[in-house]
């Protein structure tokens, strides 16, 4: 399938590639357990950025590992894509209308970074 991306923001740059952020987010969300999702690149000296992705759960949900959230993905995305690391949260921040802010999440992983 083709993805529409309507910022450049949106664009993880991994390994060469430049990876819709959207794409990873629809996979995670298709995920039975999931409701919500943001990938955001995260920097990285080697591979440009790696791949970070958050999962918000269905409350309902217990003792599911963020292992097998990426063995899900794998089945899904190219090789690639696959997130490195996912990071569960109990919300996403998300604008009045009810759009993702994936720049908050991407401030707050660079801000983490850089404080490491």
């Amino acid at each position: 399938p083709l993805f529409f991306v309507d910022r450049e923001a949106d664009l993880i740059k991994h390994k060469g590639y430049r990876i819709a952020a959207a794409e990873i987010e629809r996979v995670l969300q298709e995920h039975p357990a999931v409701i919500a999702a943001c990938a955001v690149g995260v920097p990285d000296a080697r591979v440009g950025e790696r791949i970070k992705a958050f999962a918000v759960l269905k409350e309902d949900v217990r003792g599911l590992s963020a292992q097998e959230l990426i063995s899900w993905c794998r089945g899904k995305l190219a090789p690639y894509k696959v997130p490195e690391y996912i990071e569960f949260r109990d919300s996403l921040p998300k604008s009045k209308v009810g759009k993702l802010l994936r720049r908050e999440v991407r401030s707050y992983e660079r801000k983490k970074v850089e404080e490491s």
